[in-house]
């Protein structure tokens, strides 16, 4: 063997008996261990604003950001490595140079792109000597209903004044006519009419604050269309009997919805009325129940002027009237289908409109059909349905 051959087994056997050693001694190489990360938030810090449901930011002292929590990116407070938004940048500014709180409300655009806005709330503090921490609360919804309810109270205040003056000054006008027997009667069956207008404003008010702030139906139970479409037309039989107008009623027949029986009379009643409001003498308004997948729509049918493109889009929202005028002179308070909508979404329905002006309007309430039987049991439905007429 030369003496390169014997060195290289020589080597080899040395690598052998130092690998066996190990093996029998347990050790095994020992490598070296990265130093666990520094987290820069003093202790428990991290675990609260894990738990706050404001969204979070926190800073170093020169601005650079060091934790941020999820909803400050769903609220696009964070853009990138930076406060998307000057107003915050500022107030961090501040807080961090005086060493100071600053709270402030901000409207901030929701996104680089689109006019959405959120309404938020801002605490910016000093944590740390070189830390700051920003919340911000969402308050978009709040300041939403803030903003309905300002203009609910400013509306019903502009529309009680027009019943209430029109009484006044027809008092006056009764006073003066005290030796007038003829303009006396005149001038009451006036105020009878602004009294009545008054009356039903006042109730529909009433009504629909209830379903606002009920959210929901207190006592649900099933009640069967057919007595709710029966009650909620013949409360309509005098409105048209007086423009000759045919109410025609064709419904599967023994539909069942799980509800409140007065709230549904009460929106079927004023999709009747106002069919019958905005159509011409002499015409015909259909009620048509049809049941499918679930689903009871109720289609409620006129031959009236209709409605234009633009306005079908608010014409849900409180007070909103397509044309003033007309409904001053029907007597209408601008509520009956911001009812209507309220009632469809407390039986988590919908209301919806399809309507050509000139030729006519088809609202259509559609309600979840109840699984729960009246009684022992519910025959099956007829094939077609059954028509029905009402007449004036």
């Amino acid at each position: 063997m030369t003496a390169l051959a014997a060195a290289l087994v020589g080597l080899l056997a040395g690598v052998a008996v130092g690998v066996a050693l190990s093996r029998l001694s347990g050790r095994q190489p020992t490598r070296p261990v990265a130093p666990a990360p520094v987290d820069p938030l003093p202790p428990g810090v991290a675990d609260v604003l894990n738990v706050l449901r404001s969204a979070s930011v926190v800073l170093d002292g020169n601005g650079n950001l060091v934790k941020t929590s999820p909803a400050a990116h769903a609220f696009g407070l964070v853009r990138g490595l930076d406060l998307a938004h000057a107003e915050l940048r500022r107030m961090v500014s501040e807080a961090t140079t005086l060493g100071l709180v600053r709270e402030r409300e901000l409207e901030l655009p929701l996104g680089p792109l689109g006019r959405e806005t959120l309404v938020v709330f801002v605490r910016v503090a000093p944590l740390t000597p070189d830390l700051t921490l920003l919340l911000v609360e969402d308050r978009t919804e709040a300041k939403r209903v803030e903003d309905v309810r300002r203009d609910f109270v400013a509306n019903v205040s502009h529309e009680l004044k027009t019943p209430i003056g029109a009484l006044s000054l027809l008092a006056e006008a009764v006073t003066d006519a005290a030796d007038d027997a003829g303009a006396v009667r005149h001038f009451a069956k006036r105020m009878m009419r602004e009294s009545s207008r008054l009356g039903l404003l006042v109730q529909e008010i009433i009504d629909l604050s209830r379903l606002q702030v009920a959210g929901a139906l207190e006592s649900p139970e099933p009640v069967e269309l057919d007595d709710v479409l029966a009650e909620a037309v013949d409360r309509c039989r005098t409105a048209a009997a007086a423009k000759n107008i045919d109410v025609v009623v064709a419904a599967d027949r023994d539909a069942v919805v799980y509800g409140d029986h007065s709230l549904l009379v009460t929106a079927v009643r004023n999709l009747v009325d106002n069919a019958i409001s905005y159509s011409e003498q002499d015409t015909r308004v259909s009620v048509v129940v049809r049941r499918a997948d679930g689903i009871v729509e109720v289609a409620v049918s006129d031959q009236g002027i209709g409605i234009a493109a633009a306005d079908q889009e608010r014409i849900f929202e409180r007070f909103y009237r397509t044309d003033p005028a007309r409904s001053r002179a029907t007597g209408g308070t601008g509520l009956g289908l911001s009812i209507v909508k309220h009632v469809a979404a407390n039986h988590g329905g919908e209301v919806t409109v399809w309507s050509v002006p000139n030729q006519g309007s088809t609202f259509t309430l559609r309600l979840p059909e109840s699984v729960q039987p009246i009684g022992p049991g519910i025959p099956a439905p007829s094939s077609e349905p059954e028509l029905r007429g009402v007449t004036p």
